[in-house]
């Protein structure tokens, strides 16, 4: 071997030794958080120490010495450019092909708590791909500037470093901390863990079983020997059989929700009078694993429907309408194991990763023909319900079980049976939460876990406060009245919220009153997200629902990430005449029409005569970078 060679592998070496919590630290940020706080920590440990390069082979160089040219990189830039590559790639193929991670027995490793701005730019950083986390790190765990950054993120694979490193910067306005201090916390520490076992109560039955299993396997082997046995193999107990342990279910304390950082399914704890049933439990753990024939499977969209690959945690298990239930949490999904009597069960898988406060607040758990039950989580003090189109009456309350389940509440109505009353669900949160989260609504649209809806512009801009708000005040629910009835579209669709924005008002010609113009967003569990744009003139009825002038699908518009919108349409006045209506709402600072009507404006809304309803135009919104958009198309 080459002595220059083991030369580059020794320094290597030195740098992972001497810089190892620093480089472990941004492994862990740029790994999806969708894998879990404890495989995340272990994969970043196994990142780093595979980044040690390996010696190759080289023939003595014969003939003159090489010319000089620049100073070769620095060992730890390479080290750096190699972790890059690997956590950059997790996202794109967990799974084969990637390293190892090192294996920890009866613990669960995390790092130390933060507190609420912890809490809000982890689950900031999940809602974003894995090069923007990058760029983020680049910035603030290792210095650099953005040039220097955008050169280390081209080598690393990224596609388009300068549209990661906007998202990384709008990120990073958004955080009122400060990304920089939050980074450096404990809560981003992964060489710095609490442990917590994964089964202290059953510790003692795990070491006999572990015997028994020795046993049998030692006579397997013994029966194997003799001419004439079996050649199977004995049995070994796998990850995947210990899944179906009921024993191995996870349970959280009662109490801990109220103690902890992270609100969301990890602090529900285990409800329901068949809890304590291992028969049922094992019925349900198995079916989620080998569904035998006839089961009915449902799985959100975007939902993965494979067993269990380590013991979920038990939520419920009880008798609701006389169907026996079993709610399940793996970490990311949801699972709903419903068996109902003289009948085959039934499996719902929900994708539920990076829930929080309210997204977390409940589930159902029962379903019938015209209404539902939720289970609430510990944190919901009570719950009301409202119908939607009917802004102006008050919600009535609801009784809740001491094991959190709900009276029965009426579901919307069913597609093609009209649109004449939407109830949803008002959640209180429990003063113990600090007294910061205020009362929010939830609503019911078929699948396992209500969608939050909110009212508000997009958080954008890094001001405090900016943001959806909780649709709960007076005017937040009058906007709702008018689009209420367009929540049936999403049906089963795993959506997780939906937001309304008035974008812009609008003064109509020849005193035709005030109109508004709202974007509705649907966001998913899975990422993408809808709008619809609708036009709102004056009404009689609180629930009309106006017009709709635009949608689009899998897009930014409206969001964090793209709060320009512009949309327009034709309108006729009292007298007959027609007009082009346009507005645009975010950072459009300006309107232009070509086509069939040609106008402009310096403001974020435009009125011109047409020719007629069929008058053609395309309106183009100008932002104040310079950019442009285009109206969206109904």
């Amino acid at each position: 071997m080459d002595e220059r060679t083991r030369a580059d592998v020794e320094r290597a070496e030195a740098v992972i030794v001497e810089h190892y919590p620093r480089l472990v630290r941004l492994a862990y940020l740029v790994l999806p958080p969708s894998m879990g706080r404890h495989r995340r920590v272990l994969t970043a440990h196994g990142l780093v120490q595979r980044a040690l390069p390996r010696a190759t082979r080289r023939r003595p160089a014969r003939g003159l010495p090489a010319q000089r040219g620049p100073a070769p990189e620095s060992g730890y830039d390479q080290v750096r450019l190699r972790i890059l590559r690997l956590a950059l790639a997790h996202e794109s193929r967990p799974g084969p092909g990637l390293p190892a991670v090192p294996v920890v027995w009866g613990l669960r490793l995390f790092p130390r708590a933060g507190g609420i701005d912890e809490l809000g730019l982890e689950q900031a950083l999940s809602a974003v791909p894995a090069v923007v986390r990058a760029a983020l790190g680049l910035w603030h765990l290792e210095g650099l500037d953005e040039d220097a950054a955008r050169a280390v993120l081209e080598r690393a694979g990224a596609e388009d470093p300068d549209a990661a490193q906007r998202a990384a910067e709008q990120l990073d306005r958004e955080t009122v901390t400060g990304a920089a201090a939050l980074l450096n916390s404990g809560e981003f520490d992964p060489c710095t863990v609490q442990t917590r076992p994964t089964d202290l109560l059953r510790r003692r039955q795990r070491v006999r079983a572990a015997v028994a299993l020795a046993a049998v396997a030692a006579i397997g082997a013994v029966v194997a020997a003799v001419p004439g046995g079996d050649d199977r193999p004995a049995p070994a107990a796998t990850a995947a059989q210990q899944a179906l342990d009921p024993a191995r279910l996870l349970r959280t304390p009662n109490e801990q929700w109220a103690d902890t950082s992270r609100v969301d399914f990890t602090a529900w704890p285990a409800r329901g009078r068949q809890a304590g049933d291992r028969e049922l439990l094992g019925r349900a753990l198995r079916v989620w694993a080998a569904p035998p024939d006839g089961t009915r499977i449902t799985a959100t969209a975007g939902t993965s429907t494979r067993p269990p690959g380590h013991p979920p945690q038990l939520l419920y298990a009880g008798l609701i309408d006389n169907v026996m239930v079993v709610v399940l949490y793996d970490g990311e999904r949801l699972v709903r194991y419903a068996e109902p009597e003289d009948a085959t069960p039934t499996l719902h898988l929900a994708r539920v990763d990076a829930a929080d406060v309210t997204t977390a607040a409940g589930l159902v758990i029962g379903r019938g023909n015209g209404w539902m039950r939720y289970l609430l989580a510990p944190w919901i003090s009570d719950v009301a319900v409202r119908d939607l189109l009917a802004p102006d009456n008050p919600p009535h309350g609801l009784h809740v079980a001491p094991d959190g389940v709900t009276d029965r509440i009426p579901t919307p109505p069913p597609a093609g049976a009209g649109c004449g009353r939407w109830p949803v669900a008002q959640f209180r949160p429990s003063t113990r939460l600090g007294g910061s989260t205020p009362a929010f609504l939830l609503a019911d649209l078929d699948d396992l876990v209500p969608v939050h809806l909110t009212s508000g512009p997009p958080a954008s801009g890094g001001a405090q406060g900016a943001g959806p708000h909780e649709a709960t005040d007076p005017a937040a629910l009058r906007t709702w009245a008018r689009t209420a009835c367009s929540l049936g579209a999403l049906r089963g669709a795993g959506v997780r919220t939906v937001n309304d924005w008035a974008f812009a008002e609008q003064s109509l010609p020849e005193g035709g009153g005030r109109a508004t113009w709202l974007c509705t967003r649907a966001d998913t569990w899975r990422g993408p997200g809808s709008v619809t744009v609708r036009f709102l003139p004056p009404a009689d009825r609180p629930a009309d629902p106006g017009r709709v002038a635009g949608r689009a699908a899998s897009t930014a518009t409206c969001g964090r990430f793209g709060p320009q919108v512009v949309g327009d349409v034709n309108w006729r006045a009292r007298s007959g005449r027609w007009y082009l209506l346009a507005a645009g709402g975010g950072p459009v600072a300006g309107l232009d029409a070509t086509g069939g009507v040609r106008a402009t404006a310096g403001a974020t809304t435009l009125a011109a005569p047409a020719p007629g309803s069929a008058a053609r135009a395309e309106v183009v919104g100008r932002l104040r970078d310079g950019r442009t958009v285009r109206a969206l198309r109904p």
